[in-house]
């Protein structure tokens, strides 16, 4: 299941991350793509407020993963430097783990994520516009995205 938003400013990028943090269960895994400074990091840090962190979430570029405390962990992971990396990173076990997991740059570690996941895509556009295509693949995901919706 596919579907297409349109985000006009910031304000609509964390309305948008709280929404689907408060959606989101233990167990739960979501990729994000788009290009730098397209505001994977601002939607992950209202995913994580909605989650109930309180640390402030920055990128984990340099340190790959980052764990928040909150209503459930929070896995923060930031694939970018892993293109093309084939080892053991332990990530599956953090995939079916406990907490919610976000992924940026997810199409760089693809191999060893759930078919079960649900994908964003951010466009960028002018100023503050960007277009969000969301795939949902799997029963639990496209309910989600119907109740994001």
């Amino acid at each position: 299941m596919k579907q297409v938003i349109q985000i006009n400013s910031i304000d609509d990028t964390k309305a948008f991350g709280e929404k689907l943090g408060s959606l989101m269960k233990p167990g739960m895994c979501l990729t994000l793509n788009g290009d730098l400074g397209a505001g994977k990091t601002t939607l992950t840090k209202s995913i994580g407020s909605a989650l109930g962190v309180t640390k402030t979430i920055s990128s984990p570029t340099f340190t790959i993963l980052k764990i928040y405390q909150g209503k459930c962990p929070l896995y923060h992971i930031d694939a970018y430097r892993l293109e093309g990396l084939h080892q053991d990173l332990g990530f599956e076990e953090l995939l079916e783990g406990d907490g919610v997991c976000v992924i940026e740059w997810g199409e760089y570690i693809e191999e060893i994520l759930p078919k079960e996941r649900l994908d964003i895509t951010i466009h960028n556009g002018t100023d503050e516009n960007r277009e969000f295509e969301i795939q949902a693949a799997g029963t639990i995901y496209e309910q989600l995205l119907e109740k994001l919706i």
